[in-house]
Formats: C-alpha cells, sequence, structure tokens
C-alpha cells in the first residue's frame, strides 16, 4: 500500500482516538469530588427509566458517539470480514460507554444511566453502519484528496488531526485570540505582569500574530505546493475567526459576536497575514522549526498577559449558562494544544521531506 493510500486509515485512527479523548473527558469533568456511593457500579444497568430527561439529552448522546462509530469504523475498515469493522466499531464505542457510565458512580456530579449508555451505543451503532455504507467512497476519495493537496510529510495525519483540534481552541469566548497554552488556570499562577491598557493591546497582539503564524505554518508545511497553502492558509485561520464569532455569540450573547475584535487583536492579525505571506514558501524543515518558535513564543505570551475584565465576564456568563462541561472540554483543549503540537513539529522535523513548488 502507498504512503497516499495508508494515510485517510491512519488519520482514521488519529480522529477516533481524539474524539475518544475528548468523550472521556466530557464524561467525566469536572474529575474532582471522587467518593464510594456504597452501591454496585452496576446497579444502574437495572434502573427503571430515568426520571428526569429532556429530548435535547436523548439526541445528545446519541449524537457525541456518532462520530465515533463513523470514525472507529472507518480506521477498522481494512480488517477481513464483510461486516467485522462495524460491530467492533459498535462494540469498541459501546464498551467505552459502558466503562464511563461506572465510573460516574464514583462522581456527585454525575449520575450514571441506562438510558445515556443506550443512546450512546445506538450513536455508535449509526455512525459505524454510515461508514460501513460510505467507507469505500470516503476511502478512495481521500485517497485522491492525499494524492493531491498533501506532500508526504512524516506523521502528517497526525497533523491534520491536531489542526482539527486547534478549531475547539476559538471557541473559548474568555480567552485571547487564538490564546493557546495558557496553563495559569491548571496550575494555579496569577498573573506576572499588572494590567495596563497599552501593555495588554502589545502582548495581545503577539498572542494572536504568533499562534496564526504557527498555525498557518503547520498548515501551509502539510500541503504539497505552495500556491494551494496560500489559498486553504488563509481560509482556514478564517474558519478559526468564524468559529469564535459564533461561539461568542451562542455561548456569551448575541451582542458580544465581535468583542473579541480588541485593536490587539486586529495588530496580531494583520502582521498574522505579513508574516505568513512571507514564510508560506519556505521549505518544509524551515516552515517547521518557525512554527515551532512562534508556539513557543505565543505559550510564553499567554502565560504573562495580564488578566483581562472582559474575559472574566465572559467566563461568569458562560457558566452561569447550559455549557458547563463544554467550557471545561474546550478551555482544557485551548491549554494543552501546543503542548501536544510541539511533540509533532520535533518528530516531523527529524526526517521531513521536501516540498514541491
Amino acid at each position: 500500500m502507498s504512503q497516499h493510500g495508508k494515510r485517510p486509515v491512519v488519520f482514521a485512527r488519529y480522529l477516533a482516538l481524539a474524539w475518544c479523548g475528548l468523550i472521556v473527558y466530557g464524561s467525566l469533568h469536572p474529575f474532582s469530588g471522587w467518593r464510594d456511593s456504597g452501591v454496585s457500579p452496576w446497579a444502574f444497568l437495572e434502573s427503571a427509566w430515568p426520571r428526569y430527561w429532556t429530548v435535547f439529552d436523548l439526541v445528545t448522546n446519541v449524537a457525541v458517539y456518532v462520530p465515533l462509530g463513523f470514525f472507529l469504523a472507518l480506521a477498522l475498515l481494512r480488517l477481513p470480514g464483510r461486516f467485522t469493522a462495524a460491530c467492533l466499531a459498535v462494540l469498541l464505542g459501546g464498551t467505552l460507554s459502558l466503562g464511563l457510565e461506572t465510573l460516574q458512580n464514583w462522581l456527585p456530579s454525575r449520575i450514571p444511566s441506562n438510558l445515556d449508555l443506550a443512546c450512546n451505543t445506538l450513536g455508535g451503532l449509526i455512525g459505524a453502519v454510515w461508514a460501513h455504507i460510505v467507507g469505500p467512497r470516503v476511502f478512495a476519495r481521500l485517497e485522491a484528496l492525499a494524492h493531491r493537496l498533501l506532500a508526504p510529510v512524516a506523521h502528517g495525519e497526525l497533523g491534520l488531526t491536531l489542526l482539527g483540534l486547534w478549531l475547539i481552541v476559538p471557541l473559548s469566548p474568555e480567552i485571547l485570540l487564538f490564546g493557546a497554552g495558557d496553563l495559569r488556570q491548571l496550575l494555579g499562577f496569577t498573573p506576572a505582569i499588572p494590567f495596563s491598557v497599552d501593555r495588554y493591546a502589545l502582548i495581545e497582539a503577539g498572542i494572536t500574530a504568533c499562534n496564526a503564524v504557527a498555525v498557518g505554518l503547520i498548515l501551509g508545511q502539510l500541503l504539497a505546493r505552495t500556491w494551494v497553502a496560500y489559498l486553504l492558509v488563509p481560509l482556514f485561520l478564517i474558519g478559526g475567526l468564524a468559529i469564535r464569532m459564533l461561539g461568542a455569540a451562542v455561548l456569551v450573547g448575541p451582542g458580544e459576536a465581535m468583542a473579541w475584535l480588541t485593536p490587539g487583536a486586529r495588530q496580531g492579525l494583520l502582521a498574522a497575514a505579513a508574516v505568513l505571506a512571507l514564510t508560506l514558501w519556505l521549505p518544509t524543515r524551515a516552515g517547521l522549526l518557525l512554527a515551532a518558535l512562534a508556539l513557543l513564543a505565543g505559550t510564553v505570551l499567554v502565560n504573562l498577559a495580564p488578566p483581562n475584565p472582559y474575559s472574566e465576564a465572559a467566563l461568569a456568563a458562560w457558566r452561569q449558562g447550559h455549557f458547563l462541561n463544554f467550557n471545561g472540554l474546550t478551555r482544557l483543549v485551548a491549554s494543552l494544544w501546543p503542548f501536544l503540537a510541539l511533540p509533532f513539529l520535533l518528530l516531523t522535523l527529524r526526517g521531513p521531506q521536501p516540498r514541491s513548488t
């Protein structure tokens, strides 16, 4: 099998693993208050229909597992047997749901439910059946697309998966634009630099520019041709801005849809556009090295940034809504993304192949 022929399989495996991690975090958040209730961990399997439930909860529990079943079935599609991949995908999805529902017995904020287990398994089944029906066509199209657009960069599938995860970062309205890597909340640190308007705007511009340049260069170096990079990188970053706008409007309020577009953010975007225009043509090794440096600089700056009153207000408004678990998930991804991307860059820098122009 050619390198491009393997890519859809490897990419599906990375996507399945990433989606599994998101489900685990969302199901066990906030990971605190663990205690033994004295009830059998599997008592929920024999429970009656839950007293409190909503159609939204049922649809959500099904929908969350549909992508998992789809990705798992695609990742296993080359196993022998016509229905092997789909059956294993359903089994793995159901087993994951059973394990997570069982663990929720020890979390006071979560209630295990056989209805949730049934909905999750149904979602995995729908995704697996969908993959079984469209899987061969999906693989054929992905192989053709990989051959046309993607460079033979080492661990390129992991890079694409990380870029997909990065699209979660702009959904956090309480963080600075593209401000990934802030560990202060996780580690209990306080801002090192006091707030002032000029100082804050300068740091905000630096954070926005460094992260946009890093993401743009990662995507650009994964693409096979420079002209494709100059086309798709701006579209990808514009997509990130659209997600930011949508997230602020839905999670905070319609009036806050553009509140993130501060003078510092605008300056950072302009600076990133100028830098990317001059660097997307760089050879693979030089481009990925510059991406790593930009990512490191952005991570340092975001951990030095003074507190932002708007961020605190946005976070308070969000926590008062119905998205507390989603808030924890997006914040975790935003905090850890650079520390997932940097190992990928280091691995890729060990032996990247040149990109054609």
